[in-house]
This record gives C-alpha cells, structure tokens and sequence, in this order.
C-alpha cells in the first residue's frame, strides 16, 4: 500500500507526527476603549449639580422610562437647565472623548462637538437593564452621589459592560470562553467598580447596564451623548 503524501512530507523530515512542536504568540486586537476618570475638583460642582437635579425632579415627578427600572430618569435637556455645572461638566467630557477619538483628515480639535445630557435618581432597589446608545459615538456617566453609607455592605448598582462579541459564540456554546492575554478565560461581562466623582466613557454602540442598587439612600448620575456635527 502507497503511503499517504502527508505522512511521507513527515518521514522526508525525519521526524514523528509527535515531534511537531509551535510557539505562538497571543494578540490582544480590536480593544475596546474605556476612559474611567477622577474628577479632582468635583466639589466645585456637585452641590450645583444636585441643586438643579432635585429641582428638577420635584416638577417632573414621572420623568422618562428609559432603561431605568424603579428610578427617576429627567429629560435629556440638562445642559438647558443644569446650569453652568452641566456645560463644565459636559466639558470635561468632551475633552475625554476628544482625547480618545480620531478622524480621518480631520483634527479632532477642531471638530464641533455637542452633548445630550440627562440625570438619574435610583432609589434603593432601582437598577438600568442592559442598552446601548445609537446614533452617537460615545456615551459618558458622572457619579454624584453613590447613595451609600460606610456601613452597607454589598451596595450594588454596579455600572457592568458585556463582550459585544459573545452572542455568537454562545449561541453555539454557551460554556465556551476565549482565553485573554493574561491567560485567563474571557467573561462575557465586566463590572466596573465606581465611586463619587467618578467619569466613565465607553464607545455608545457597548451593551451596558446598572446592577441593582443596595444603598440605603437615593443614588445620583448624571449620563451624556456625545457626538460631532457634520
């Protein structure tokens, strides 16, 4: 009997299927971009903040129903009447978004920016299902005031993102997971640890959501739209 090509290839070598060794090196391609900062000088604006949002809040009782569940979630026209904390505030995220965007031929310095703006109240128990923001390029969130004493424990209200990349591998395996370049198995959801004074952006297109919220007093944000003109 003829001996197949492949395992003459191997003889031709002098070495055994068994021999075949392969060093390899792992890429980590595509990431995905998130800015968490730490406003330094959050105090200059907080009690504004909080101000115009409690106001806001007592001649709007209903609110929007958005992605929240069992919170307060204002009109999206904050920067008309959140006063001169808001426009700092979507200032400095602006700077992030700029810092972290590029545009072919075009400066990002240069480019008009514009925000949408709007406040949420989450009460304990209130929570944010899993949603995305279309239609801009990122999305912000400022923490004001995380609605927890030193004394809770398990406080909740998480800020988590998921794997945008999971859904079709679960589909076909849901135990399955890739292996990161730390070497450690790939969650399909990443939790965020946050505390007052807090600014995240994320790219609007990442699913995210809000764990429930286990403090024993009203928790408030603040997210934003972040795009350019033209």
């Amino acid at each position: 009997m003829a001996q197949p090509a492949s395992d003459r290839g191997i003889a031709a070598t002098g070495l055994s299927p068994d021999a075949l060794r392969v060093r390899a090196a792992q890429l980590g391609l595509f990431e995905t971009p998130i800015l968490h900062a730490q406003v330094q000088d959050a105090g200059a604006i907080d009690a504004d903040l909080r101000r115009a949002i409690l106001s806001r809040a007592a001649g709007d009782a209903d609110g929007l129903n958005r992605s929240n569940v069992g919170g307060w979630h204002s009109d999206t026209e904050m920067l008309r009447w959140g006063g001169n904390a808001a426009e700092r505030l979507a200032d400095l995220a602006i700077r992030m978004a700029r810092r972290a965007s590029h545009f072919e031929g075009r400066d990002p310095a240069r480019v008009e920016w514009s925000v949408r703006m709007w406040a949420n109240i989450s009460p304990p128990g209130a929570l944010n299902t899993s949603h995305a923001h279309p239609g801009v390029l990122w999305a912000a969130v400022y923490y004001l005031d995380m609605g927890t004493d030193p004394a809770d424990r398990d406080a909740g209200g998480e800020l988590y993102f998921e794997d945008p990349r999971f859904p079709v591998t679960m589909m076909r395996l849901p135990g399955f997971r890739m292996v990161g370049t730390d070497g450690r198995p790939q969650s399909n959801e990443r939790r965020l640890p946050t505390r007052a004074g807090d600014l995240v952006l994320f790219p609007s297109w990442l699913r995210h959501g809000v764990r429930p919220h286990n403090g024993t007093r009203d928790r408030l944000s603040i997210a934003m739209n972040i795009d350019v003109k033209g």
